[in-house]
C-alpha cells in the first residue's frame, strides 16, 4: 500500500484519535444534524439489498451494522487507520462473513475495476485528494453504481472561524467542501444530488436535548429546508448529504 506523506499524516492522526479515552468535544454539536443520518440511511437501504457495498473509509465501523441489516451480498470496508480496523473488525465479528475489513488506502484501493454496486461514507472525502477519490469511486463502481456521501462544507464563516481557533482538533490537511469540488462532483458522476444541512439547527443547539424527541429541532429542522431552498443560505450550511451514479 503506498502512501503519501498527505496519507500518513491522515493515517497518524486517526490512529492517534482512536487511540484516546475519550472523544472530541466537537461531538456535542453532531445533534444538530441528527436529520442528515435519517436521510443518509435511508438512501443506503434503498441502494444495499443485494448490493456489493463498500463503506470508503469506514472508521470504527458505526455504519456497517445498520447496513448489514439492508440485506446486501456483502459490506466491505477499508480504512487508513489500522487501530480503526480493528476496533470496527471486534464491533462487527458477529456478522460473520457478510462484512469484509481491511486496511486500505482510498485514494488508491486494491479493488478490481466495477467490483461495487454502492459506494458510501461519512466524514472521509474532506480527508483525501477529493479529485483522486472520485476517480478511483468511478473505477471501482459497477456501471449504474450508486454514490452516497456525508461532508463537511467550508463556506461557513463561523464555522470556518470555529476551526481555525481549535487546530488541534483535526488534521491539518482536511479541506470541507466548496462550491469548486461540487462542481468536480457534478463534472465526474450523473444524476448528483446535493442537500443541505445545519444552520438553524447548529445556531439554536442548546435550546434542545434529544433531537428525536425535540419539537424545536423539528420545527429549525424544517426551517432549514426552507432557508436552503435560497442558494444565499446554502452558504451557512455546516454539512452536506451526497448521492450520485456512476
Amino acid at each position: 500500500m503506498r502512501l503519501t506523506e498527505k496519507n500518513l499524516r491522515e493515517k497518524d492522526f486517526h490512529n492517534e484519535l482512536q487511540s484516546r479515552p475519550k472523544g472530541r468535544f466537537e461531538n456535542i454539536f453532531y445533534k444538530s444534524i441528527a436529520n442528515i443520518w435519517d436521510d443518509f440511511y435511508e438512501l443506503l437501504k434503498k441502494d444495499s439489498r443485494n448490493a456489493e457495498v463498500l463503506d470508503y473509509g469506514c472508521g470504527v465501523g458505526p455504519s456497517i451494522i445498520e447496513v448489514s441489516n439492508y440485506e446486501p451480498k456483502k459490506v466491505t470496508g477499508i480504512d487508513i487507520s489500522e487501530i480503526s480496523i480493528k476496533k470496527a473488525k471486534d464491533k462487527t465479528k458477529f456478522l460473520g462473513s457478510m462484512v469484509e475489513l481491511k486496511v486500505d488506502n482510498c485514494e488508491k484501493t486494491s479493488f478490481k475495476n466495477n467490483q461495487f454496486d454502492l459506494v458510501y461514507g461519512h466524514g472521509i472525502l474532506h480527508h483525501l485528494e477529493f479529485s483522486r477519490c472520485l476517480d478511483e469511486i468511478l473505477r471501482i463502481l459497477k456501471p449504474g453504481g450508486s454514490l452516497i456521501f456525508v461532508e463537511p462544507l467550508g463556506t461557513n464563516p463561523i464555522i470556518n472561524l470555529y476551526r481555525k481557533l481549535t487546530p488541534k482538533s483535526r488534521s491539518v490537511d482536511e479541506h470541507p467542501f466548496t462550491d469548486r469540488d461540487l462542481a468536480l462532483l457534478k463534472n465526474k458522476y450523473k444524476h448528483v444530488e446535493i442537500k443541505y444541512y445545519g444552520f438553524l439547527t447548529l445556531i439554536f443547539f442548546p435550546f434542545y436535548l434529544n433531537p428525536n424527541k425535540s419539537k424545536i429541532f423539528k420545527i429549525l429542522k424544517n426551517a432549514d429546508q426552507i432557508l436552503f431552498k435560497i442558494k444565499f443560505f446554502r452558504y451557512f450550511a455546516w454539512s452536506i448529504l451526497i448521492s450520485a451514479k456512476k
